[in-house]
């Protein structure tokens, strides 16, 4: 179809956004979700383990402290190299190597456990992204996996921006994956069981200014929908996203503690 979007252009704009800003700088923050992302698949010692869209290496981490033999792939290199600056730091033997979350560099069924936390759900093509989790999986595996849900704040977060600064084709939202209904759609025929439990991340800063000049500071995409929308719609968006930690904020006396739902995902391999 002549509509259809070139997926390697969408990419080579994705690595650029993500390259932006540090992402370490947020990621870091929800590192408890990688922890208890690796108790809720019970990652054991020993365990072939691969980190599918790592970025500065939160899950790889997690499964590595657990004894596993850990891979994390993610396709934008200044991110890896800030997980392997983390996981040096903590004198932890894991591998991170550069791939497409579309195109992993695996034979088939090659680990025990596959993992994703606020990675694989922002790969453009959801079943593509989907067929390749299933693929490395061996037979009796698990799939674990952190999604944002489109209903809570960092869901609510991108389809603010996306209304300012709209991507440059239509794509599935990522956020997608954070609903019951998409994950059993794309996981189809593949898994024997699919287990999901709404958990909550908590962003938190001294205000809700500090919290917004943080992201456009080291977030990637809210840095780039700010430099779109350029000085004409910086103010609109600004008050928006400000608009949105109002509304979901239960913070007192001026700080932010912002609750952001997401989905957390255990599917065995069939």
């Amino acid at each position: 179809m002549a509509d259809t979007p070139d997926l390697s252009v969408v990419k080579q704009v994705q690595q650029h956004i993500w390259s932006e800003g540090d992402f370490a700088m947020v990621g870091t923050m929800f590192q408890g979700v990688s922890e208890n992302l690796c108790e809720a698949v019970d990652v054991w010692p020993g365990q072939r383990v691969l980190d599918v869209a790592c970025g500065s290496g939160n899950t790889t981490i997690a499964a590595g402290r657990r004894f596993a033999d850990c891979v994390g792939v993610d396709y934008v290199p200044a991110l890896l190299e800030r997980a392997r600056e983390r996981a040096a730091a903590e004198r932890l033997e894991v591998e991170f190597r550069e791939g497409d979350a579309e195109a992993l560099p695996f034979a088939d069924a090659s680990f025990d456990v596959v993992l994703s936390t606020f990675g694989a759900m922002f790969a453009p093509d959801h079943p593509r992204t989907a067929a390749e989790l299933l693929r490395v999986c061996r037979s009796g595996g698990r799939i674990g996996m952190a999604n944002w849900t489109p209903e809570g704040f960092v869901g609510q977060m991108f389809a603010i921006v996306a209304k300012h600064a709209p991507p440059p084709v239509k794509l599935d939202p990522p956020p997608l994956w954070g609903t019951e209904a998409r994950l059993r759609e794309l996981f189809a025929g593949g898994v024997s069981a699919l287990e999901v439990h709404e958990r909550v991340g908590t962003m938190r800063f001294h205000t809700p200014e500090d919290w917004l000049q943080y992201f456009r500071t080291w977030f990637g995409p809210t840095k780039v929908a700010f430099a779109r929308v350029g000085s004409e719609g910086e103010q609109a968006l600004a008050d928006d996203l400000l608009g949105l930690v109002d509304r979901l904020n239960r913070g007192a006396g001026g700080v932010m503690v912002c609750p952001s739902t997401y989905l957390e995902v255990v599917a065995t391999r069939a």
